[in-house]
């Protein structure tokens, strides 16, 4: 079984974020259309090639992400190398992205969250760049919206980060670091 999890913040207000990459990424992987709720996250399940597939929103806003992926994490009896973190990450220029396995959280309270609340930070994680803009405060950055060419720019790579996630499901994070991490 694996975990897929997009990391944002729940609401209007949030939608096409910076900080809400991860729910943009899952709310566009194919099939996943009928979102449940458990645990204070949303979540749908497939099979994938005879591979149970949990994806998972937590609605505990971002600071707080920890909270849901321990209790799902707990309840389906996940192994921690068969989650998958989908994060908005500052330092890599937008777009930019990077498969990552057993880092801090550079800073990103969604990830310092699950870090404390998993007790590890071996977790698997997809960081995709939004790059940063010093003039403005790191808050108010990540909390605004994307201009429409950024949000198109980003819909032309979702396939990208789709066939990833679609990689992770079938293999595990060692092989999706050599296919993807570009040097």
């Amino acid at each position: 079984m694996k975990l897929i999890v997009g990391l944002g913040n729940p609401g209007k207000e949030y939608e096409n974020t910076r900080h809400n990459v991860g729910f943009m990424v899952l709310n566009n992987f194919p099939g996943n259309n009928s979102w449940q709720k458990k645990f204070n996250g949303e979540y749908c399940i497939q099979v994938i090639n005879n591979e149970k597939v949990i994806f998972l929103k937590p609605l505990t806003y971002m600071n707080l992400s920890g909270i849901c992926v321990e209790a799902f994490v707990k309840y389906f009896k996940i192994d921690l190398p068969n989650i998958l973190i989908i994060q908005d990450d500052l330092d890599l220029p937008y777009l930019k992205y990077k498969i990552k396995y057993k880092s801090s959280s550079g800073g990103h309270n969604g990830i310092k969250s699950i870090i404390s609340s998993l007790g590890t930070d071996a977790i698997p994680r997809l960081k995709i760049g939004i790059s940063y803009n010093h003039s403005i405060d790191t808050k108010d950055y990540v909390l605004a919206k994307f201009n429409n060419e950024d949000l198109q720019l980003f819909n032309e790579e979702l396939p990208t980060f789709i066939k990833i996630i679609e990689s992770f499901i079938v293999s595990d994070v060692e092989k999706c670091m050599s296919m993807y991490n570009r040097k």
